[in-house]
């Protein structure tokens, strides 16, 4: 005869049906196909590209072209929704391209509007969807485009860049802002300016909408600015330097919208770097968990893998994993956080790794791989 469960063992049962239901359920969220939209540019860059991506076994279908334009490098979505947004050239023009999204991941061209200033190297949409920012590097400048209810972009309203650190030659002698992006209460834009040495802050009127100059954090003399991302917390900010290959951490001031810098650490070590003239930092990325951050090398076409600490925002490198491809200028983590997807810029492809979520280290799949021309943006949208 078997014996009758004891109350004890019930409800040791029920405690484990409870605990794995608690690992299971955010895989079986995510356990479902996205679409992968790919910004080109460079060589060969001849429009936007989608992919699908599987989040339980990280396979990406072949992609296939779904827009034509000149070097739509950087890629953004609308937070209402069905929406993209693409920084590119159509006839000769550097403009904001916007795409209706439809159901089957193919794309509609909704409207256009001119820059204004030359080509743009970012673009993010502010949260509340009323408006978004571009950032040219060679202008030296931020645009501001509203968006209507239709979230078509109107004309761009231009603020001017000022000055250059001149450290570096050639590269610091004149502003060259390289990304944009927003606070995580969106009352401040945030402009990496990779001429100045500075993170420009700017106070934000999503009514208008438009931004005003608020101040500015300095980096280090000559490190060059490029994207940041902040702590899933807010209360840190993580700035990549595509010069001297660094990452300096920043305590963020959400209530005065002030930046203090903390502390700085290398991409790759200093022998690495010397054996490489072409290294230079490109993209970075803060896990969900606030405990990985992850940067991209151009030249040595790795991704270096830091240990966060939550409390302290102090990163120690535990890997740096090669992308299996060349020049990657962006990086982007799949839904779930449970893979890391790389663009190789020089080697049009898109390689796929599996991130351990207890270590954050990354593990390359031999069969993650796709071919696509000069990829430069990697953007998941939801099917």
């Amino acid at each position: 005869m078997h014996p009758l469960p004891t109350t004890r063992s019930i409800h040791l049962g029920l405690s484990l049906v409870l605990v794995l239901g608690a690992l299971i359920a955010p895989l079986a969220c995510y356990a479902e196909s996205w679409h992968v939209f790919f910004g080109t540019g460079g060589l060969g860059a001849d429009g936007i590209y989608r992919s699908e991506f599987d989040t339980t076994n990280g396979k990406l279908s072949p992609a296939i072209k779904v827009a034509t334009a000149s070097s739509p490098g950087f890629l953004a979505l609308n937070p209402r929704g069905g929406i993209l947004y693409a920084v590119a050239t159509l006839d000769k023009v550097p403009v904001v391209a916007a795409y209706r999204i439809n159901a089957d991941g193919s794309l509609s061209f909704l409207s256009q509007s001119p820059v204004g200033d030359g080509a743009s190297a970012h673009i993010a949409v502010h949260p509340s969807g009323r408006f978004l920012l571009t950032a040219q590097y060679g202008g030296g400048s931020v645009a501001l485009f509203p968006l209507d209810s239709e979230g078509k972009p109107g004309a761009a309203q231009l603020t001017e860049h000022a000055g250059g650190a001149r450290v570096v030659a050639k590269r610091q002698d004149s502003p060259h802002p390289h990304w944009c992006g927003f606070s995580p209460d969106g009352r401040f834009a945030l402009v990496p300016d990779l001429g100045l040495d500075r993170i420009m802050i700017y106070r934000v009127d999503q009514n208008k909408p438009t931004i005003e100059p608020h101040g500015y954090a300095t980096s280090l003399p000559g490190s060059g600015p490029r994207h940041l991302r902040f702590s899933p917390d807010g209360r840190f900010i993580y700035l990549l330097e595509e010069l001297s290959l660094t990452v300096t951490t920043f305590a963020w001031d959400a209530a005065n919208g002030t930046a203090k810098r903390l502390s700085t650490v290398p991409t790759l070590s200093e022998e690495t770097k010397a054996a490489e003239a072409m290294n230079a930092a490109a993209e970075i990325l803060v896990h969900p968990n606030g405990r990985f951050v992850y940067a991209s090398n151009r030249g040595n076409d790795t991704v270096t893998v830091f240990h966060a600490d939550p409390e302290t925002s102090a990163l120690k490198p535990v890997q740096v994993q090669p992308v299996r491809g060349a020049f990657p200028r962006n990086i982007n983590l799949a839904p779930g956080s449970g893979w890391l997807l790389t663009a190789g810029q020089d080697s049009n492809t898109v390689s796929v790794h599996k991130l351990d979520s207890i270590t954050g280290k990354l593990t390359f799949q031999t069969k993650g791989v796709i071919n696509l021309p000069a990829p430069i943006c990697i953007l998941f949208v939801k099917k």
